[in-house]
């Protein structure tokens, strides 16, 4: 083998011995040669049988390593010719170059896996019907693909948005006609669409604070100019907001169960913000964050039911009810501003994958949506039970919010610090100092959900997060003398659970 494509000549290291897989081997001894050019614009890669037969393995060993090669554009495929390193060769970042995904530092890494413990925003993904919702999709699937093969509605699926109209009318107390719901990719796109479609641009908009961190980033990225309007325990304060910008165009509230506090916004507040927007001609975008999942009595009516709705959009997702991988949610416009909102959706941004909108509707007119939503509030209504006794513990004070708890930190620690220690862990609880605006009136501490936290696993990363805590609190000089001691009982834990 003595060939400048042999596998001895490109250094090709299978070894048996080792947990590797052997494609895996194969592909990344090709991936170097080729980067540190060993393998040349435009050669020739051994064929597959050749190879195959030179390293003793099966020729779909092969076949897969060098499909993993062409989907990083490092080598193509010439039909007859063989496969061949490309001419150009996609450029690596530098050692020391910045990652080009800041932006997403802020959302829980890591994407499209199971939820970690204290995650927000996601369901329990045990206790959901997975078998029923495979068969659903199954269907779906199935009536899609012999369906008509015109451009979809890009409002979303007719009957889709029938079901959700309906659905709303129960359960938000909403009357509302299905041309009224525009069906979109979720909460953030819903969102933006707002923002496109009211013309937020220049203009002054209120937030909660602290309010939820993306709400922020949307507006500051559409280019509005943000308020800051504190939240107390009846929600919102109306006059504050009032008096720091009566002209401002918009209003982005949490009403049915304020994010990340959880209070709910008292009925003299309601009437006192749809007050407001009638009488300056402004509106309000409710995000009805977490309103169908009311863990104690029953959930208000939402801001865009009865006298005042003609002001409101609002914004609903199945993001915490069924699964964010779903990637669907919804907005539900006023008539007066409902086409415009359909034109922007249209042009930017129309309703996500039919498979995924026909498999929702299936789910909503069955039953089956208000029948989990039913077992997922006693769900959850034990499983934060369970989480504020055992966090209680080891940080007394903390408090019952939404679907989970808010925590206090000893003085000496820093939230933002202690979060990206429990990452690092596999734990992914979220700063309540990162949920403000003005970080002078900030207040440190934990946002832990208790969606996914069971009893086989709650009293393992709860003591994790304790001994993260204890170690985290203690002074710089503290610290340095016995941060080695925490360190082995942290992994054990982790390890463990």
């Amino acid at each position: 083998m003595n060939q400048p494509n042999s596998p001895a000549a490109l250094s090709i290291l299978v070894d048996r011995a080792i947990a590797e897989p052997i494609g895996d081997q194969i592909h990344a001894s090709l991936r170097q040669a080729i980067v540190e050019g060993r393998l040349v614009p435009g050669q020739r890669l051994p064929s597959g049988r050749d190879l195959a037969a030179q390293l003793g393995v099966a020729r779909g060993t092969v076949r897969v390593a060098y499909d993993r090669l062409i989907a990083e554009n490092l080598v193509f495929g010439a039909g007859s010719s063989g496969t061949h390193v490309c001419a150009r060769l996609p450029a690596e970042r530098a050692d020391g170059e910045a990652s080009l995904d800041g932006p997403l530092a802020d959302f829980t890494r890591p994407f499209s896996s199971a939820p970690l413990p204290f995650q927000m925003g996601v369901p329990a993904h045990d206790a959901f019907p997975a078998k029923l919702w495979a068969r659903m999709r199954t269907r779906a699937v199935r009536a899609d693909a012999f369906a008509y093969t015109a451009y979809a509605d890009p409002r979303g699926e007719p009957a889709l948005r029938a079901q959700i109209a309906s659905h709303l009318a129960v359960s938000r107390q909403m009357q509302c006609h299905p041309d009224q719901v525009i069906v979109t990719s979720g909460y953030r796109q819903s969102l933006m669409l707002a923002l496109t479609a009211l013309r937020a641009h220049g203009r002054k908009a209120w937030l909660e604070e602290p309010g939820y961190p993306l709400g922020r980033r949307a507006l500051e990225i559409i280019g509005a100019a943000v308020i800051p309007v504190p939240v107390d325990a009846d929600g919102l304060r109306v006059e504050a907001g009032v008096a720091s910008a009566p002209d401002a165009l918009l209003a982005l509230v949490t009403p049915g169960q304020h994010a990340p506090l959880g209070v709910t916004l008292s009925p003299a507040r309601r009437h006192a913000l749809l007050d407001w927007a009638a009488t300056r001609g402004a509106w309000i975008i409710e995000d009805d964050y977490l309103g169908e999942l009311q863990l104690e009595g029953r959930a208000a009516p939402a801001l865009a039911a009865g006298e005042g709705a003609e002001c409101v959009v609002h914004i609903g997702a199945f993001s915490k009810t069924i699964s964010p991988g779903l990637g669907l949610g919804f907005v539900v416009a006023p008539r007066s501003v409902a086409e415009r909102l359909v034109e922007v959706a249209a042009v930017l941004s129309p309703a996500p994958n039919r498979t995924t909108q026909l498999a929702v509707t299936e789910f909503l007119r069955n039953g089956h949506y208000l029948r989990h939503l039913r077992q997922m509030k006693a769900l959850y209504a034990e499983r934060r039970r369970l989480t504020l006794a055992h966090v209680n513990k080891f940080l007394p004070g903390t408090m019952m919010a939404g679907l989970g708890v808010i925590a206090p930190l000893p003085q000496t620690a820093d939230d933002r610090m202690v979060v990206g220690i429990a990452r690092a862990h596999g734990l992914a609880p979220s700063a309540l100092s990162a949920w403000y605006l003005r970080r002078s009136n900030a207040q440190g501490g934990l946002l832990l959900s208790a969606t996914n936290l069971r009893p086989d696993n709650i009293e393992t990363v709860c003591a994790t997060l304790a001994c993260i805590v204890a170690s985290s609190s203690r002074s710089p000089h503290e610290s340095n003398g016995r941060q080695r001691g925490v360190e082995r009982p942290l992994s054990r834990n982790i390890d463990g659970r």
